[in-house]
């Protein structure tokens, strides 16, 4: 089977991460292209080295900011020429723009997930855009999360609906070796790590970790896998706040499960989420996860060992640190990785798309 899968942009991200993991799965089978809209490759190599490894044909549409019809009638052709049996498209922009081409060159299946509701619920602009987009691609309609799917069926109800919940690989992402992760990431032995995997920019809730941060014992540091744009003002924040000694700052971490074996504890204090990837990745290495209770997010965590708190409030999150603290020691906690294992595993979902495929 010729696969192709459209995102918006290839950067560092849930969504994006996802389209690679599923590809890693089709290329034993199948034939893959992946294509961004947005951006060049050189570019996105630069910013995001894992890239480089991909078995696969990228192509880059190097769509400018706003409407472009024009790039309907250039997927068209596309298209046609690769003759694909399915076109993938995540979120709005592909929808709109390769899934209105994919059905105009003819292409036998086009499935779409929407990985949040976020745009629908804040604009009935795009309520009405991605209605009338729907019906006429005619899409098989994925929701990645229980929570997505209540907001599209309360949107579009006629429109035939499959939840396809997230998954990670989790041969990949499993326990491993704690001091010598430390070591590898040069973080310190003696202390307790929480950990933050996000890119910085805003809406993922670094200001609140930090402030939290702020009001826990001297002994608890905080590791930042991801950069962004709004580094330089998290580390001023920091310094402000006379924690920048216990924050560590890594940047773009390529080798993840790595980052994971070096927590005691994760936490995801994003404003706004689907159903995020990364406190997937953590438990599946056996850390706890400590998250906000925004979008999907209560679907990636294991009620037994993980903890939820309100998004914004800084109180929550350093109370709810301490609470997951006291209640778990590595050598003593019940392991998160059998609710990922059962729930969420890659191989599963990639299964699950295939048939939607056929």
């Amino acid at each position: 089977m010729k696969i192709v899968q459209v995102v918006q942009h290839l950067a560092p991200g849930g969504i994006e991460t996802m389209v690679l993991e599923l590809q890693k799965v089709y290329q034993k089978t199948d034939e893959v292209i992946i294509i961004s809209l947005e951006g060049h490759l050189n570019d996105s190599m630069k910013r995001w080295p894992r890239l480089y490894g991909l078995n696969c044909q990228l192509i880059f549409c190097n769509k400018a900011p706003g409407l472009s019809p024009k790039l309907i009638y250039d997927l068209v052709s596309l298209f046609r020429k690769i003759a694909p049996d399915a076109v993938h498209t995540h979120h709005i922009g592909p929808l709109i723009y390769a899934g209105t081409a994919a059905r105009l060159a003819g292409v036998k299946q086009v499935v779409h997930t929407e990985h949040d509701g976020w745009h629908l619920e804040t604009s009935k602009k795009r309520q009405k855009l991605q209605r009338a987009v729907l019906g006429f691609v005619k899409p098989k309609l994925v929701a990645d999360a229980s929570h997505v799917a209540h907001i599209l069926q309360k949107y579009f109800p006629r429109q035939p609906l499959n939840i396809i919940l997230n998954g990670i690989d989790t041969r990949r992402f499993r326990p491993g070796r704690h001091i010598k992760a430390r070591k590898e990431l040069e973080l310190p032995e003696q202390k307790i790590i929480v950990g933050c995997a996000a890119r910085l920019v805003n809406g993922k809730g670094h200001t609140y970790l930090l402030d939290a941060l702020a009001r826990l014992p001297g002994n608890i540091h905080l590791a930042l896998a991801g950069d962004g744009p709004i580094r330089c003002d998290l580390m001023a924040q920091a310094r402000q706040m006379g924690i920048m000694h216990r924050v560590h700052f890594l940047g773009t971490v390529e080798n993840m499960p790595t980052f994971y074996h070096a927590l005691d504890l994760f936490c995801l204090p994003s404003e706004a989420e689907g159903l995020p990837l990364s406190p997937l990745e953590a438990q599946a290495c056996g850390v706890p996860v400590l998250i906000t209770d925004t979008g999907g997010c209560k679907e990636a965590v294991c009620a037994e060992t993980g903890l939820l708190v309100p998004p914004k409030d800084s109180d929550a999150l350093a109370r709810g640190v301490l609470k997951l603290l006291k209640r778990f020691t590595r050598a003593k906690q019940k392991s998160p990785r059998e609710y990922v294992l059962k729930r969420h595993d890659l191989y599963k979902v990639a299964r699950d798309y295939r048939m939607l495929m056929r």
